[in-house]
C-alpha cells in the first residue's frame, strides 16, 4: 500500500479535531464540564485518548476551541441564511442576525455558554486560536458591510457588548431577558426589531440550531 499524501493526512487531522470538537460540545452541554473528561470526549469521538492531547493542551483550551468553533458556524450560518440581504440595508440586516445569532447561542445552550464565559474569567483568560480568528473575523466584517468606520475598534466594541449580553442572559439568579437586551444592543446600533430574526420567528430555511450538535 503507497503512503498517504500530505493532503490527505492534513484532511484526516482536520476531521479528527472536528469530531474531538463536536464531541466537546455534546458532553459538556449535556453533563457540565467538570463531569467531562478528556476520556470521555475521546470515547465520544472514537479517538485515542492520546490524540486528545496531541492537539490541545488541556480540556480548557479544547472548551474554549469548540465553543468558538460553534458560535463561528452559527454565526456563519446566520449571516449566509437566504434570502440574502442585499441593497443599502444589507449592513444592518447582517449586524442583526449577528446579534440574533449569539444571544440565540445563550438563550439554547445555557449550561455550555456559561462554562464557556466562566472558563474566559478564570486565570487562564482568552485563550486565541484558529476558530477565535474565524469567529472575530466574521464579526469584523460584518462591521466593514454595516459602515464602520473604524472595524478594527468597532469590532472590539461589538464584541465586548455582546459577551456582556451573554453574562447577563446567563447570571445566576438575576438573569435578564434575551428580548431586552436584543432591544438594547438594536437601539444602540439603530436596527429596527424586525431585522435579524425576531423572538419567536424560524428562519425561513428551518436553520435554527437545536438544543443538541
Amino acid at each position: 500500500m503507497s503512503p498517504r499524501s500530505p493532503s490527505v493526512n492534513e484532511e484526516l487531522r482536520r476531521r479528527s479535531q472536528v469530531r474531538l470538537l463536536e464531541a466537546t460540545v455534546e458532553l459538556v452541554d449535556e453533563h457540565g464540564y467538570e463531569a467531562t473528561t478528556l476520556a470521555d470526549i475521546a470515547d465520544r469521538a472514537g479517538a485515542a485518548r492520546g490524540l486528545v492531547s496531541y492537539y490541545f493542551p488541556g480540556k480548557r483550551q479544547l472548551l474554549q476551541t469548540a465553543v468558538h468553533r460553534l458560535m463561528h458556524m452559527e454565526l456563519a450560518r446566520g449571516l449566509e441564511r437566504e434570502p440574502r440581504p442585499e441593497g443599502e440595508d444589507a449592513g444592518r440586516e447582517l449586524l442583526a442576525r449577528a446579534i440574533d445569532a449569539i444571544l440565540g447561542l445563550a438563550r439554547d445552550r445555557p449550561r455550555l455558554m456559561r462554562t464557556h464565559m466562566a472558563g474566559i474569567l478564570t486565570a487562564e483568560g482568552f485563550i486565541q486560536c484558529p476558530e477565535q480568528q474565524r469567529l472575530a473575523g466574521l464579526l469584523r466584517d460584518t462591521m466593514v458591510r454595516y459602515g464602520a468606520e473604524d472595524p478594527d475598534a468597532d469590532y472590539r466594541l461589538l464584541r465586548a457588548l455582546l459577551m456582556g449580553a451573554v453574562v447577563a442572559v446567563l447570571l445566576p439568579g438575576a438573569p435578564m431577558p434575551p428580548e431586552r437586551l436584543r432591544a438594547e444592543l438594536f437601539h444602540r446600533y439603530g436596527l429596527d426589531w424586525e431585522l435579524g430574526l425576531p423572538p419567536g420567528e424560524e428562519p425561513p430555511d428551518g436553520s435554527r440550531m437545536s438544543t443538541g450538535t
